[in-house]
């Protein structure tokens, strides 16, 4: 990486080493994330006094679910057609024009969310824990996680921003010699601050906080932030340019619309609460 003519130049390989498909920088990304996300998640149980062993079971259901969500959800949202025709490559490879492991591409944020919800709803059922508890405090992990994933997807040149002559443009070499808008390093450092928002408030606030505050919060701010980061995103398929907004923005509406809910419920739980209390 360098700067000339004050944009910087972006040249890093999504393989860590020149010559091997594996590993490569994103799936290292979201590795150091998870594992990152899981001594958090270790000190807010020992915290609450749960034990390590079920939060072991809970981060095997919630990996599965947010890597099935994300991948179905890519498929579902943005190219169905294709994958209706190519049904082998739903699975990490491709075979033509040669065999090839493709590794963790082909990932939807928002069908990763909803694996999320899923698997957490799954593993309350079964071992009979509060979903909401879970919930709010996995938005903690998320958001963390979050962080490192889209710095994967800088290092590997993609969802790249829209073209732009700000002094912080980068110039994706891989992609083409144009200064764009580092869009996932927008999203990667809002996420950082986002993490350290939710953990301040759960440390800060503990058992006090409402069932569903943290949640909604985090909905609220993340897809809020999402919605705008993708006016410097370039469409990732070519449908989305005959579009008002585009795909991304169409599924962060309903992700706002839940947090604005919970946090209201919220409010008006605290003010019936104060009425009763005078």
């Amino acid at each position: 990486m360098s700067a000339s003519l004050s944009f910087i130049l972006w040249s890093a390989r999504s393989n860590v080493f020149s010559g091997h498909a594996i590993p490569k920088w994103y799936g290292i990304c979201w590795a150091t994330g998870v594992l990152l996300g899981y001594q958090v998640m270790l000190y807010i149980y020992k915290k609450n006094g749960k034990p390590a062993e079920k939060l072991d079971i809970l981060t095997t259901y919630v990996i599965i679910g947010t890597l099935l969500g994300a991948r179905f959800g890519h498929i579902l949202f943005y190219d169905p057609i294709y994958y209706w025709h190519h049904p082998i490559e739903i699975l990490p490879i491709r075979l033509s024009p040669h065999f090839e492991f493709t590794g963790l591409s082909g990932l939807a944020s928002h069908g990763g969310g909803i694996g999320i919800f899923l698997s957490i709803y799954l593993y309350c059922r079964k071992y009979k824990e509060s979903y909401i508890w879970i919930l709010d405090r996995i938005t903690i992990i998320v958001a963390l996680v979050g962080a490192f994933v889209r710095f994967g997807n800088l290092m590997n040149s993609e969802m790249i921003g829209i073209p732009t002559n700000v002094p912080w443009a980068f110039i994706f070499t891989n992609v083409d010699t144009i200064p764009r808008h580092p869009a996932q390093l927008y999203e990667s450092i809002f996420c950082l601050f986002l993490f350290t928002l939710m953990f301040s408030i759960w440390k800060i606030k503990g058992d006090k906080i409402h069932d569903g505050f943290l949640l909604g919060v985090f909905l609220i701010l993340l897809f809020s932030f999402r919605f705008i980061d993708e006016y410097f995103k370039i469409d990732q398929e070519s449908f989305e340019s005959v579009l008002l907004i585009n795909m991304g923005q169409i599924l962060s509406i309903p992700f706002i619309l839940a947090g604005v809910l919970l946090v209201q419920s919220d409010y008006f739980r605290n003010h019936i609460s104060k009425i009763h209390n005078t």
